[in-house]
């Protein structure tokens, strides 16, 4: 189960829904915490509104990707299993069980994606020889031409979307990102 995208996807459909497009992100969140500030003035509410930030970010840049992988025939899960397999270098095969870790998807979800993958010709699942009862994913050639078209295509869309940003301020945020990650980690 995707736990931390669900949550960060049910909190921007709320603060989207809110007003029905009537506000942008920033307004939506500012009107959100002094909602929460009347109500509950015993409260700071600073942080919720750093998360509430992060969240919107998320969401909105995941939407802003998905013409990407649309224009090469997948979703971003799927582009999720083709960049991992891609990534593990030229003839590289995975277990479906560490794909999904990768992907933070439950096998069932994994299982479904791997499927739709090699329906559409992007990847072959062979028995793994060191255990008969498992299977290993490689990339078929479609697929490895479909993972590097669309990371090319992701990288440039990044760099749009981060434009707004000196390099250092990026690099900053990375910092402050990570540490967050490390504190959610352990």
């Amino acid at each position: 189960m995707e736990k931390y995208y669900d949550v960060e996807v049910l909190m921007s459909n709320y603060l989207i829904s809110k007003y029905n497009g009537s506000m942008n992100s920033s307004e939506l969140i500012e009107d959100t915490l002094s909602s929460w500030r009347n109500e509950r003035p015993d409260l700071d509410f600073e942080v919720m509104g750093t998360f509430l930030r992060l969240a919107q970010l998320m969401t909105r840049s995941l939407r802003a990707v998905e013409p990407v992988f649309a224009a090469h025939g997948i979703s971003l899960g799927e582009f999720d299993v083709l960049a991992a397999l891609r990534r593990s270098g030229t003839g590289a095969s995975l277990s479906p069980s560490h794909l999904a870790h990768v992907a933070m998807v439950s096998p069932g979800g994994m299982t479904n994606r791997l499927d739709r993958l090699e329906r559409a010709g992007l990847i072959t699942r062979q028995p793994d020889p060191a255990d008969r009862r498992a299977s290993l994913v490689a990339l078929t050639a479609k697929g490895f031409a479909v993972a590097d078209r669309a990371v090319a295509d992701l990288v440039v869309a990044e760099q749009t979307l981060a434009a707004v940003v000196s390099n250092a301020e990026r690099r900053r945020f990375d910092r402050t990102l990570d540490k967050l990650l490390t504190r959610l980690d352990g």
